[in-house]
Order: structure tokens, then C-alpha cells, then sequence
């Protein structure tokens, strides 16, 4: 029991560090209609960012906005310099162009800081474990994670929901040339609205970098399941976002943990056990995005408008 919601819990906290990028990716494509393929690399830079910072200061409280202004910083760049001259051109060009900004980005930090990786400690005020349920100790660091994400979905909420900037964000998803006609400034809007989602992409990187390596294209694979986030959510819904990353989280942990030992039962080979549980966990949550979308073609919890 203990090991089951030990596990669970790191698939909450795996499924809050996708929601953290599927938002900022569902923003993007919400009010501009851009699939952009680019945002693992704002994920890398927030994490390259912070552990940079927290090499030289020795400080986390440090590091932590300077990885959330680095990726904010690049995404604006990255609108203001690419995205902008792809919102009239399909979403084939908008695809390639993003994936150049991949080979771009991955490049550019191998000549800046080398292919090694780089690892970042966790702060000494977020070590050790915290009790969850009787006998069940939870690492501290893990925990913030999910609270992060949880503070951060409560705050996007408010943003989109109570403010202007936020109502603007749901008037350009809806109708761009009615909101450019009121007087608008669509394009400072758009940066805006960019560089949030990039923030988040960066948050995310940054949350984990000390519990994973820091390199070179290690948001490629994050990327890929959030797009399967976005697909099962709702394409375009942060609230689809939100309930399909804690899905995807927790069915891709209890898998991994929980399939090599329930086929080692089933069958007499061990190594062939270990082999086929990998392959099917592997797969396990594209199967699941099958499924989702075989009984709800536009995900759980579609944007209406």
C-alpha cells in the first residue's frame, strides 16, 4: 500500500510538471493558432538557466527567477523574431519552422556549455521527507513540485478568468479580428501571451532540473507527452490540460512501477517479462490517447467558442 501511493503521488507530480507546459503550449495555440514545436527548448533554457545560476550563486531562491525571466525572455524573442511571420502561413510551416528552432537552440548549448550534463543539488531547505499517511514518507522536494503546479493552475485561473489581460486572452481565441478592431494591440498581445507560456515552459524546467539531468534535448521527450496531454485534455483547453496531465501523469508512473512485476507473475522468462512490461509501458499512454480519442474526438474537456 505504501509503495502504491508513493507512486501515485509521483504520477501527480509528474502530471504537474506536463500541465505546467501543456498550459503555456495550449495558450500558444489557443489565441494564435501556432503549434510550436520549440517550446521543449524554452523548457531547456529555464532549466540551463537556473542551474547555471545556482552553480555560480550557490542559491536556488536565485536561480528560480532567473530561469523564469531567461525563458520568458527567449520566448518574446522567439515571437517577436519567428513566430510572428508564421500566423498567416499553415500549420506545416509552423511546424518546420519550430523544428529548426530546436536544431538551433540544441546547438547552440552544446557550443555554449558542452554536451556533458549538468546537476543541480536540491536546496538544502527541500530536502528529506515529509509524512503523508502512516508509514509513507514523501520526499519534501517532490511535494513542492505538486503544490507549485497546484498554485500555478489556481493562478491561471484568476488570470484568464477575473482579469483584462486574461479576458483579452479569451476574446483572441475566439474572434483575433474582432479584438484587433476594437483597438487591440494584437501583436503586443500575442508577446505577451507568448512569453507567459514560455514562463511556464521554464518553470517547468526549472522544477526539474534537480531531480533529473540538465542537457541538451531534454525537452524533446517532455514534449511528446505533452502534446498526448493536449490531445487527451482538449486541444486549446487549460482545463483539459489540466485533467489530461494528471491522467497521463499517473497512468505512464503506475506502469513503469507497478506492469515488469505483474508480467513476471504471468510468465516464466524474466528478461522477456522485463522486455514486453517496458514495450507496453512505453506505449502505454499513446494507447491510452487512442482510446480517449476514439470515444471523444476532441479530448475530455474541449474549448468551446
Amino acid at each position: 500500500m505504501a509503495l502504491l501511493i508513493e507512486q501515485a503521488l509521483n504520477g501527480v507530480q509528474l502530471g504537474f510538471t506536463l500541465f505546467l507546459l501543456a498550459a503555456g503550449l495550449t495558450l500558444i495555440f489557443g489565441i494564435m493558432g501556432v503549434i510550436n514545436l520549440a517550446h521543449g527548448s524554452l523548457f531547456m533554457i529555464g532549466a540551463y538557466a537556473a542551474a547555471l545560476t545556482a552553480a555560480k550563486t550557490g542559491s536556488f531562491l536565485i536561480a528560480f527567477p532567473v530561469g523564469l525571466i531567461c525563458a520568458a525572455i527567449a520566448g518574446m524573442v522567439i515571437e517577436f523574431l519567428v513566430v510572428r511571420r508564421l500566423y498567416a502561413r499553415d500549420h506545416l510551416d509552423q511546424v518546420l519552422a519550430t523544428f529548426g528552432l530546436i536544431l538551433f537552440f540544441n546547438q547552440m548549448t552544446i557550443i555554449l556549455f558542452g554536451r556533458q550534463p549538468l546537476f543541480v543539488e536540491i536546496p538544502s531547505w527541500l530536502e528529506g521527507s515529509i509524512p503523508i499517511v502512516a508509514g509513507v514518507q514523501y520526499p519534501l522536494y517532490r511535494f513542492v513540485i505538486i503544490l507549485v503546479g497546484l498554485l500555478t493552475a489556481v493562478g491561471l485561473y484568476f488570470l484568464i478568468a477575473r482579469t483584462r489581460i486574461g479576458m483579452l486572452i479569451r476574446a483572441g481565441a475566439t474572434n483575433r479580428d474582432m479584438v484587433r478592431a476594437l483597438g487591440v494591440d494584437i501583436k503586443l498581445l500575442y508577446t505577451i501571451v507568448f512569453g507567459l507560456g514560455a514562463m511556464l515552459a521554464g518553470l517547468a524546467g526549472i522544477m526539474t532540473g534537480p531531480i533529473s539531468a540538465v542537457q541538451v534535448g531534454m525537452g524533446e521527450h517532455v514534449l511528446i507527452l505533452t502534446f498526448v496531454v493536449i490531445i487527451i485534455g482538449g486541444v486549446g483547453s487549460i482545463k483539459g490540460a489540466f485533467a489530461g496531465a494528471l491522467i497521463v501523469g499517473v497512468v505512464d508512473t503506475m506502469m513503469r512501477a507497478f506492469l515488469p512485476a505483474l508480467m513476471r507473475h504471468l510468465m516464466t522468462s524474466g528478461s522477456e517479462a522485463d522486455a514486453l512490461a517496458g514495450g507496453i509501458s512505453a506505449m502505454g499512454v499513446y494507447l491510452l490517447m487512442a482510446i480517449v480519442l476514439l470515444i471523444k474526438p476532441k479530448g475530455l474537456l474541449p474549448a468551446h467558442g
